[in-house]
């Protein structure tokens, strides 16, 4: 692994690693800018599944897209997310991007997550939260900062995972729950442990800049994109809400159909749950913790 790109050269952008970071070890994992199918994964990440709009523009619109017609949300020609709004039963709805099926162009403004990384991030150890990741430029509030990527896991395993870590181990899986208007749920588990990206990185905060939305391009199994709630400085820290709030709301699956509880709080056989030490004025104390994988 080259010392001076976390990613190796697999990001368009260098992902690097503040130089003077010698406080803690860093950790062994292997890199990857895409999820991958781990153990009891029944679908492949990589494999098309989606169908494609017909759109021959060269940039689809909301108007004729069958892409864009399935959410409230879009995308600027900067590719920045507009319109943050909830629907009027007070979901947020679905993010699908346009995927290789679709005719229209490969410019097209629907096409961001997919395009990878496109900002300087550091990781860098943090004074009292292990390793984190902070932006080397300013950020505009919508912008698309990053995957969190890693191996897509069954919830067997998630549960296997976490029930055999020690008390000194963090865990980094994030349990994604979508609430389909039937009724019916839909659990996509993410572990970046061995395999991931710099999103393994991020740190927890009770009042984030970042918040995650599931985003579908080419499979039907979601990309968790993180995207910048406010207008981020540079050298500032990025964070996102584990509970899957953010600014002290709660978390998602009360207020939308895409639901992102992350699990990254140790665990012991008492339940016992990790301090949170993340500044904020409202901060909860405790980094959230996602007992349902454990019953």
């Amino acid at each position: 692994m080259n010392v001076l790109d976390l990613s190796d050269g697999l990001e368009d952008v260098p992902v690097l690693i503040e130089n003077n970071s010698t406080v803690q070890r860093f950790p062994e994992f292997k890199y990857s800018p895409d999820n991958v199918g781990g153990p009891g994964c029944t679908v492949d990440p990589s494999e098309l599944t989606l169908p494609g709009c017909s759109c021959l523009s060269h940039s689809c619109s909301t108007e004729s897209c069958s892409c864009l017609q399935t959410h409230r949300w879009a995308y600027d020609s900067a590719g920045t997310l507009l319109d943050l709004r909830q629907t009027d039963s007070g979901y947020y709805s679905p993010v699908f991007e346009c995927n290789a099926l679709c005719t229209c162009s490969d410019t097209c403004s629907n096409r961001v997550v997919q395009r990878g990384l496109r900002l300087r991030l550091e990781v860098f150890c943090t004074r009292n939260r292990g390793w984190g990741v902070r932006a080397l430029d300013s950020i505009p509030r919508g912008t698309f900062v990053c995957e969190y990527a890693g191996e897509v896991i069954s919830f067997e395993e998630a549960r296997r995972r976490q029930l055999s870590q020690t008390s000194e181990e963090s865990n980094y899986i994030i349990a994604v729950r979508e609430h389909g208007g039937t009724g019916s749920i839909t659990e996509t588990f993410v572990d970046p442990a061995v395999v991931g990206n710099v999103g393994r990185f991020l740190n927890h905060s009770c009042l984030p800049n970042l918040f995650m939305l599931p985003v579908r391009v080419h499979s039907i199994v979601p990309r968790l994109a993180l995207f910048a709630g406010q207008d981020i400085n540079a050298q500032e820290e990025l964070t996102f809400d584990y509970s899957g709030g953010y600014s002290n709301q709660p978390p998602m699956e009360l207020l939308s159909e895409q639901s992102a509880t992350a699990i990254h709080a140790s665990w012991t056989h008492g339940f016992q749950r990790k301090a949170c030490h993340c500044g904020a004025n409202k901060c909860t104390q405790f980094l959230p913790l996602d007992l349902s994988i454990l019953s």
